[in-house]
């Protein structure tokens, strides 16, 4: 009889441990400002969205930032500032024990800036749970947000730059 209430003390704390869907304003909306995007990047570096950003690229899930790291280490260093744009990649949702130890060291050997969205809660505002598994593209005038486009293959990245 213990174990019993043990296993069903157990699943209840599971259950009580679950992720919940975190209700916040969203940020990435059209005709929204983006000038208090600040994030530090894979150096602890903090940036800021300045007014001459022309693109925003969210990699909002593992795959979409290994896609766009990908992309941007065949590209010079300073390719994403040439372009007047910036990555942010989201990693709020790998356990910190994984990001302390595999995800951040990895991420400082890449030559681009990356900034990193590594609270649950921040990243929840930049995130369209509807094109989570695509690289979101924000093109900003001013800080404000003009469109949103949505790619998931390389050469679709690269035509966002061959403009």
């Amino acid at each position: 009889m213990i174990k019993v209430i043990l296993s069903v003390l157990l699943a209840y704390s599971f259950l009580a441990c679950s992720e919940k869907k975190i209700e916040v304003e969203p940020k990435v909306v059209l005709g929204k400002s983006l000038e208090s995007l600040t994030l530090k990047d894979q150096r602890d570096v903090s940036h800021s969205i300045t007014s001459d950003t022309k693109i925003v690229i969210f990699a909002l899930s593992k795959d979409m930032g290994h896609l766009s790291n990908d992309f941007f280490e065949s590209k010079d260093s300073d390719f994403l500032s040439k372009h007047n744009s910036i990555l942010v990649a989201d990693v709020s949702g790998a356990p910190s024990l994984i990001r302390s130890m595999f995800i951040m060291p990895g991420l400082k050997d890449f030559k681009h800036t990356v900034l990193i969205l590594d609270d649950k809660t921040k990243a929840a505002s930049y995130k369209d749970e509807k094109h989570s598994d695509k690289l979101n593209i924000v093109y900003v005038d001013n800080f404000i947000i003009k469109d949103i486009k949505y790619v998931s293959t390389k050469e679709e990245l690269e035509k966002v730059f061959a403009k």
